[in-house]
């Protein structure tokens, strides 16, 4: 397919992939702020656990929740899904698009693991579902009853993931895998647990008969840990802009920090919003902070050092690895008859002078560029570049 036309197509599902998944995640921030924003009051309507005054736009809003449902169900209830569902379709089809198209340059990396790109695609979706299953499993198990064993135990699995995931994609493809396998485990929590409860006990209100307590309990829970899983997952996904996260060999590591601190400032916020006084729950952005701190630790460049290298030594370098790529004319297959990626041409000791604080963090302290090290680019040949370009 034509470079231009698949980078309209690449942007059209991306821009519908962040505007369903704005519509999914502002649901899920207001319906847990929502749930624990309810007070009993007096004069509540039978079956009703507490309501919630809201006001917004010049308007009032007055919101009531029942325990279970109420014993009549009126004509235009509205279900919350699609926007889940959408924003699963259209984040997987910008995975094929953007990582199954060209999967030997995007997902795969020599120097990590060898493979084909079938077989790197066959690895993602194989795990995607495992993930799935796994997660599922450990929710239906009997750590069900235990908040914190099960909060863990999934912790573990998305950070066992994340090693996976880094021992054999492209570190951008290891970081976009995780954030896909959290949000692949979102949206089948909606489609698999969370509507179809909702809708037995909607069939048992038809019925007359009274619903499972368990069937809404269970919804709850797998609701709110898709809440505690959002800002982990926006990361993630944007990660691929930043490569000095998954530039070392222990980018696993920063996985687990991140999925700690995006967990930890969520429970402040949740916590806040169930009425806490702020001090009470300062720890979790305290350990959150801490988090970071080692986040950043971990991905701090690496100090250039080494002797005078010539241009025509780092010309060669970037005539060799990078050059396909960033010439006005493109001859590397993924580019050709497009323009150069970000518009950065590097045909001359002077145009790589301009773009050398990209070239610092894609090729020298990141290890995004070359695509997928298609060119085995050495740490020598990295750090050879670097040199350089510390040169006054």
């Amino acid at each position: 397919m034509d470079a231009f036309a698949l980078d309209w197509i690449n942007l059209f599902i991306r821009w519908f992939h962040i505007i369903v998944g704005i519509a999914w995640i502002g649901a899920s921030f207001h319906f847990i702020w929502l749930d624990f924003s309810l007070r009993a009051r007096d004069g509540m309507a039978k079956g009703v656990y507490g309501t919630s005054w809201l006001v917004h736009g010049g308007g009032f809003y007055h919101v009531e929740r029942y325990l279970v449902a109420p014993e009549k169900l009126p004509d235009d209830l509205h279900w919350f899904k699609w926007e889940a569902y959408l924003t699963f379709l259209s984040g997987f089809a910008l995975l094929a698009v953007q990582y199954y198209w060209n999967a030997s340059v995007y997902l795969v990396d020599p120097s990590i693991r060898p493979m084909s790109g079938a077989a790197a695609i066959a690895v993602s979706v194989v795990s995607l579902a495992a993930g799935w299953l796994i997660y599922n499993a450990l929710c239906r198990s009997a750590l069900k009853e235990n908040t914190a064993l099960l909060a863990l135990a999934v912790f573990v699995l998305i950070v066992g993931s994340g090693f996976f995931y880094t021992h054999v994609f492209s570190g951008r493809g290891a970081f976009i895998h995780t954030g896909a396998m959290i949000g692949t485990i979102m949206a089948a929590n909606v489609f698999m647990v969370i509507i179809p409860n909702q809708k037995k006990i909607t069939a048992s209100l038809l019925k007359g008969e009274a619903p499972d307590p368990a069937l809404g309990a269970t919804g709850k829970q797998r609701s709110l840990h898709n809440n505690y899983l959002t800002l982990p997952v926006l990361l993630f996904m944007v990660s691929s802009h930043y490569p000095f996260l998954y530039a070392r060999e222990t980018s696993w590591l920063v996985i687990a920090l991140i999925v700690l601190a995006g967990g930890l400032i969520r429970h402040f916020l949740n916590r806040t919003d169930a009425g806490l006084a702020p001090r009470t729950v300062l720890w979790a952005l305290a350990a959150a902070a801490i988090a970071l701190l080692g986040a950043i630790m971990l991905t701090a460049p690496r100090a250039t050092t080494g002797g005078k290298v010539t241009d025509a030594a780092m010309m060669q370098i970037v005539a060799t690895h990078c050059a396909t790529c960033h010439a006005a004319a493109p001859t590397h297959e993924a580019f050709k008859g497009a323009e150069p990626p970000k518009g950065v041409i590097l045909t001359s000791p002077e145009l790589v002078r301009r773009h050398a604080q990209q070239v610092m963090a894609q090729a020298v302290q990141g290890r995004a560029m070359p695509l997928g090290n298609e060119t085995a680019m050495t740490d020598a040949e990295r750090a050879a570049l670097g040199a350089w370009i510390a040169q006054p």
